[in-house]
């Protein structure tokens, strides 16, 4: 889960790090009041999405007069915002920050993130903040973290040298570093990034732009970051999905997959490509699979409308594949499938499984080799025709 930039800006602030004095505006608060709140002015407008490359995309503009504030919040907010981070149709705006701009003298990089190799928190840190930090990988320097002292004071001082930092700018840096750690482990997150940590024309740092994930496996135990999260910069499918308990992701392929277990997932997408398939989705059910379930991924799927078949692949393990059968019958009786559906039963009762889908009658095509029906789905969804015999 990804927080706003305004979200993760109040979690510093009630951490006491420093940030630009700033007011979010939205369709329901006053833009007067918003540009009131944010100083006198020059103001840097920001849309706000969950995505990068805003400035880019013209998602952030530095402006001189209020007149200009007010037209940037009128003609942005409710639209779509596409940067070099999203998809074609964009992120929607329905935040805008506006802040003080800040005179810079020089821009820093800063961030926690979890090392999984090395299970340890990590914190980075580089002279060359800004746009396009990746690009400078060389310039970072690290120090590990030990979980059982936590952030030392020391550290933060060893980094702040090497950052060229002086005199009341270490004792700020050291204030931050261990802010930021301390953070990353309250809240579990999987990364936190001040990009540009700034030093302003009185020589004092700034945390110009930060960034936030969460770790999604934590959520249920963070609930005052979960109610942050906004559902409008999600995928509607993946959103609906995710209520349902299913594990969901669209790509941009035009076969719908349905599997059971996120291995079998994953290996049944890698086989599609490997073949010449075009998956349009990841698509887990889950081991206990259920006939709501079946249901609901069915409507799902049919949602994309360049899907041109549906290839559901079981293994019944924990599952027989027979009470799975009798699920997608019952579920393709329930709701109007108008493409065509291949279905693969491996494991426990899988023959009577099969047996059960020929006997429905119903427009259903059950194959038993993983193979075989891996060809047939991408002949089908290239409108041709195979001979399985």
């Amino acid at each position: 889960m990804n927080l706003h930039e305004y979200q993760t800006k109040n979690l510093f602030f009630k951490y006491g790090l420093p940030i630009p004095l700033g007011y979010v505006c939205t369709k329901n608060i006053n833009i007067e009041k918003a540009i009131l709140k944010s100083g006198e002015g020059p103001w840097v407008v920001k849309c706000q999405i969950h995505a990068g490359g805003r400035g880019k995309a013209g998602g952030v503009k530095l402006i001189n007069s209020k007149y200009e504030v007010h037209e940037f919040i009128k003609n942005w907010l409710g639209k779509y915002l596409v940067t070099n981070q999203t998809d074609n149709k964009g992120k929607p705006v329905n935040h805008i920050l506006v802040e003080e701009a800040i005179n810079i003298d020089k821009e820093l990089y800063l961030a926690a993130v979890i090392d999984r190799n090395n299970h340890r928190v990590v914190i980075l840190a580089s002279m060359e903040g800004g746009v396009e930090i990746e690009k400078n990988t060389q310039k970072i320097h690290k120090i590990s973290l030990d979980l059982l002292t936590g952030p030392l004071p020391y550290q933060a001082r060893e980094l702040a040298f090497k950052l060229e930092l002086k005199d009341q700018q270490i004792n700020q840096f050291t204030k931050i570093f261990i802010s930021i750690s301390n953070m990353l482990l309250k809240y579990d997150l999987e990364i936190i990034e001040i990009n540009p940590l700034v030093v302003n024309n009185h020589g004092y740092l700034v945390c110009l732009d930060g960034k936030i994930n969460i770790d999604n496996n934590a959520l249920y135990r963070q609930p005052e970051i979960y109610k942050m999260c906004d559902l409008n910069q999600e995928d509607i499918l993946e959103v609906r999905a995710k209520n349902r308990k299913l594990n969901y992701v669209a790509l941009e392929g035009n076969i719908g997959c349905i599997v059971n277990g996120a291995g079998l997932a994953m290996a049944t997408m890698d086989m599609l490509k490997h073949y010449g398939g075009q998956p349009a989705n990841f698509l887990d059910i889950g081991g206990d699979t259920t006939h709501d379930r079946v249901v609901e991924a069915f409507k799902i799927i049919l949602s994309e409308k360049n899907i041109k078949v549906i290839f559901i692949n079981i293994f019944g393990g924990i599952v027989r594949c027979d009470l799975i059968a009798k699920g997608i019958i019952s579920a393709v009786k329930e709701i109007e499938v108008s493409v065509p559906i291949i279905v693969r039963l491996e494991g426990n009762n899988a023959s009577i499984g099969i047996q059960n889908i020929i006997n429905s009658h119903l427009d259903i095509i059950a194959v038993n080799s993983l193979i075989d029906a891996i060809k047939l789905v991408i002949l089908t969804a290239e409108g041709k025709h195979v001979d399985l015999n």
